[in-house]
């Protein structure tokens, strides 16, 4: 089963990986990732636990173009 994302919810943790990168992640991005996930999965029917992974496996290690 392919898990669902959102543009926005990809956007919002590539900004939060930008900020963990640098050394300067807030609680507040961090946060705000965490209940965009979680309001996600509610409303998709899908794990909470499986959107994070995806949206993180996205953000962190994308495919190569093809």
């Amino acid at each position: 089963m392919a898990i669902e994302l959102t543009d926005d919810l990809i956007a919002l943790e590539e900004a939060a990986w930008v900020e963990q990168q640098e050394g300067r992640l807030t609680v507040a991005t961090a946060a705000a990732v965490q209940q965009a996930i979680t309001a996600h999965a509610a409303a998709t029917g899908q794990s909470r636990y499986d959107v994070e992974q995806e949206v993180k496996r996205r953000v962190r290690h994308p495919e190569p173009d093809a």
